[in-house]
């Protein structure tokens, strides 16, 4: 079969264009600055030059928005190596015990104690720890010797006044002693055992799940102790 050969008809046909790739990326980089900068100047009018401060603040504006590019980078490196610290750090506790600025306790089956401090000023006399349940029924009272102050460690073994076990569940501390002639509250803080972790992001903290008490942000962890 032969082919046609028309001048006239192959001058009549439309030519294909050829469509450029497109450039998804309309950030201006450093070398597409000074090529304009170059333009720029190629192109100036030799009687009115373009002003050596103009060109100066030109060059300081690029240079101030490509560090704060840069700066943007350093800061979500930093951000991703933080965040794997921190999971790190926060699974190491899984099964471990930590101190959360709570009154509230979690009294477990298998007569595991509940502990927890007391911060109290030096010299404070008469200090006692209230426990109640979660009716706010006084069910144990448990004398401390605080006169040195600071941090006063205590622990509830469970039982009520008589020495019965009390049923598992969740239980308030309240302390007072004599402080300076006047009986005053002090602040109880109490241990909670770590079940397990939830891990954040740069937009949320991460959050430890405790034992019948429910997830506590890890910034808040007073102290931590074996389980």
């Amino acid at each position: 079969m032969s082919t046609i050969n028309n001048d006239y008809l192959n001058s009549m046909r439309w030519e294909q264009e050829t469509v450029p790739e497109s450039n998804n990326n309309q950030a201006l980089t450093q070398e597409d600055f000074f090529a304009l900068l170059s333009q720029q100047l190629s192109m100036q009018d030799p009687m009115k030059p373009v002003d050596n401060d103009q060109m100066i603040s030109q060059m300081s504006s690029f240079a101030t928005v490509d560090g704060i590019n840069n700066l943007n980078d350093e800061i979500k490196s930093l951000n991703t190596v933080m965040t794997s610290n921190q999971a790190l750090q926060a699974s190491g506790l899984v099964g471990q015990k930590v101190l959360i600025p709570s009154n509230v306790g979690h009294l477990a089956d298998g007569g595991q104690p509940v502990t927890g401090v007391v911060s109290a000023p030096s010299g404070t006399q008469n200090l006692v720890v209230r426990v109640e349940d979660s009716t706010g029924q006084v069910v144990r009272t448990i004398p401390m010797n605080a006169a040195s102050g600071g941090n006063v460690d205590f622990a509830w073994d469970g039982n009520d006044a008589e020495g019965n076990p009390l049923p598992p569940g969740t239980y308030s501390f309240t302390a007072q002693g004599l402080t300076d002639g006047a009986n005053q509250e002090l602040p109880v803080s109490t241990y909670a055992h770590v079940n397990s972790v939830t891990l954040g992001g740069a937009d949320y903290d991460t959050v430890l799940n405790l034992r019948g008490l429910g997830g506590i942000s890890l910034g808040d962890v007073l102290a931590v102790a074996e389980g």
